[in-house]
C-alpha cells in the first residue's frame, strides 16, 4: 500500500483490458491473481468486446493477450456461478463465435500458460505468437469434461484427428516447441522480442486491404468443410466485391510507381446514372 493511500479491491478492476493503436485493438484479458481465469464476468466483457470490435471501422486488426505472465489458465471453474450450464455455455458459444468470425485479423500473443479454454481462445485466432517458455494443455479430461469453446472442431482441422486425440484423452502439457511443430503456434518469438513483434505483425496486417482480408479470412475459415466447387463459387463471388473496391486499382498504381499501397477499403463503384435510363 502506497504511504497514505488505500488498497485496491481487484474486483473494482476491469477484467478486459481495451487499447487501440494504429488500427490495431489489443484486448488483454485482466485477472492476474488468477492467470487470467475467465469467469462470468469475463465472458460477458469478452463478447461486447469482440462483438464491438467487428463493427468498428477503425479496427483493422485485434491482437489478445493476457496480463500478469500469463494467457489464460481457462474457464475459472472455482467462481460461483449459480447459472444453469446451458447458460454458461452460451456464452462460450458467442464469444467463440464472434472470434471466429470476426471480419478483421486477430493474433493470440501467448505468454505463460493456455489452458483449456484459454488455450482453445488463442487457437480461435488467426495467428497465434508465443514466449518459449509458454504451456499448453487439453486440460478438460483432467477436470472430467470434455473439449468446449471449439476445441473438437479446431485441434482436428490444425492437428490432424490422431494428434488431436493424442491432446484431448491425455490432457498432456505441452511446451511451444512442441505445438509449433504441431502446427498450433505460428510463431515463437523470444520473450524479449514478443512484444515488438507483435506490434510489427499486427501493424501489417492492419495496412492491408480489409475488405480483400475479410473475405480471404471467411473463404479460408469455410473452404475446410466446402467442395472444391462450393470453394471455387465462393471465391470469385469474393473476388467481385474486391473489384469494386479502391483497394485492387490502388494496387495496381502502386506497383506501376514503386510505392507501397494505401488501402482503405473504400468502394468505389459509382451510381448508376439515372439520366441514361
Amino acid at each position: 500500500m502506497a504511504s497514505g493511500g488505500k488498497d485496491t479491491d481487484p474486483r473494482d478492476e476491469p477484467v478486459l483490458l481495451s487499447e487501440d493503436r494504429n488500427g490495431v485493438r489489443t484486448l488483454t484479458l485482466h485477472r492476474p491473481r488468477r492467470k487470467n481465469a475467465i469467469n462470468r464476468e469475463l465472458w460477458a466483457a469478452l463478447r461486447v468486446a469482440l462483438d464491438a470490435a467487428g463493427r468498428d471501422r477503425d479496427v483493422r486488426a485485434l491482437v489478445l493477450t493476457g496480463s500478469g505472465g500469463a494467457f489464460c489458465s481457462g474457464a475459472d471453474i472455482s467462481a460461483p456461478d449459480p447459472s444453469h450450464p446451458i447458460h454458461k455455455l452460451r456464452a462460450l458459444t458467442e464469444v467463440a463465435l464472434l472470434l471466429h468470425e470476426l471480419p478483421i485479423p486477430t493474433i493470440a500473443k501467448v505468454r505463460g500458460v493456455a489452458v483449456g479454454a484459454g488455450w482453445n481462445l488463442a487457437l480461435g485466432c488467426d495467428l497465434v505468437v508465443a514466449e518459449p517458455d509458454s504451456r499448453f494443455s487439453q486440460i478438460f479430461a483432467r477436470r472430467g469434461l470434455s473439449l468446449d469453446l471449439g476445441g473438437s472442431w479446431l485441434l482436428p482441422k490444425l492437428v490432424g484427428l490422431q494428434q488431436a486425440k493424442r491432446l484431448a484423452l491425455l490432457a498432456e502439457t505441452i511446451d511451444a516447441a512442441q505445438a509449433r511443430a504441431l502446427n498450433l503456434v505460428t510463431w515463437v518469438v523470444a520473450e524479449p522480442e514478443l512484444d515488438a513483434f507483435v506490434v510489427e505483425l499486427a501493424e501489417r496486417l492492419a495496412a492491408g486491404p480489409p475488405v480483400a482480408l475479410a473475405q480471404t479470412k471467411a473463404l479460408l475459415n469455410e473452404g475446410a468443410d466446402r467442395s472444391l466447387r462450393d470453394a471455387l463459387a465462393n471465391e470469385a463471388r469474393a473476388q467481385g466485391v474486391n473489384f469494386a473496391t479502391a483497394d485492387a486499382p490502388e494496387a495496381f498504381a502502386a506497383f506501376a510507381a514503386a510505392r507501397e499501397p494505401e488501402f482503405t477499403g473504400r468502394w468505389a463503384i459509382r451510381p448508376a446514372d439515372r439520366t441514361q435510363q
